[in-house]
């Protein structure tokens, strides 16, 4: 039996404000189904440098998005991609210059994610396989991930809970966790690196979406829009 995997059209929380009109990338099958579609990746793209107002993520030299992401942006659905190892850039929009780049080998009908991360002249682009196709619909959970974008945050504790279930993972600056599935209803995340790195937030999930967590933001930061804190998107829901 085949599972589709559909991007949703609205994040559940929007990040930053800015959600970017595109074509929904084709749904994933498996079991040999014929891809009708134009054959391609797809790839979402974050802003997550906190000290770049605007950004532009690109693949080959092809911009992903219209409009550059601002701080905690990103593109809103995945976008497609022709396959085959690309240069992905992280181009400062105020300058046209980039500021991180990597190559990525890009599939056929599979999913990425690249989140652009760093501060103060030490940037990287952290480029993951969202391995969306592995996750199965007929568990009744929701599926959540995070990733670490905390510069200088040294070693932190990151802490899921969920009902009477609780998830204790160490995490560096520049992980993303697999995706790990929760029962439906309200969930607390914690990250602490018992230093100035201590914050938490409790969020609802559905079952069968997929959602990611951002650890974001600058220890010991007295400005509440780059202060250390957690957001969260919505990745798509998983159908049968």
């Amino acid at each position: 039996m085949k599972k589709l995997f559909n991007p949703s059209r609205k994040n559940l929380f929007a990040v930053g404000g800015l959600l970017v009109a595109a074509a929904l990338f084709a749904s994933c099958k498996k079991d040999n189904d014929v891809n009708t579609e134009i054959p391609a990746a797809g790839v979402m793209a974050f802003n997550l440098a906190p000290d770049k107002p605007g950004v532009i993520v690109s693949l080959g030299g092809n911009s992903l998005t219209n409009v550059p992401l601002n701080y905690t942006s990103f593109t809103g659905v995945y976008q497609r991609a022709f396959p085959g190892t690309r240069l992905v850039e992280s181009i400062d929009a105020s300058t046209g210059t980039p500021f991180a780049s990597t190559s990525q080998n890009f599939e056929v009908n599979k999913y990425y994610s690249v989140f652009a991360m760093g501060t103060n002249g030490t940037y990287r682009n952290v480029v993951v396989e969202d391995e969306l196709d592995s996750l199965p619909s007929t568990t009744g959970n929701a599926y959540l991930r995070f990733v670490n974008a905390v510069p200088d945050s040294g070693s932190s504790t990151v802490k899921i809970t969920s009902g009477a279930t609780t998830v204790d993972a160490n995490s560096n600056y520049g992980q993303v966790s697999a995706f790990t599935g929760f029962a439906p209803g309200n969930v607390t995340l914690a990250v602490n690196n018992e230093g100035n790195v201590n914050a938490s937030r409790t969020f609802p999930v559905e079952k069968d979406k997929v959602y990611t967590v951002l650890l974001v933001g600058v220890p010991g930061s007295t400005d509440s829009t780059k202060a250390v804190q957690i957001k969260y998107i919505t990745n798509g829901t998983i159908t049968p």
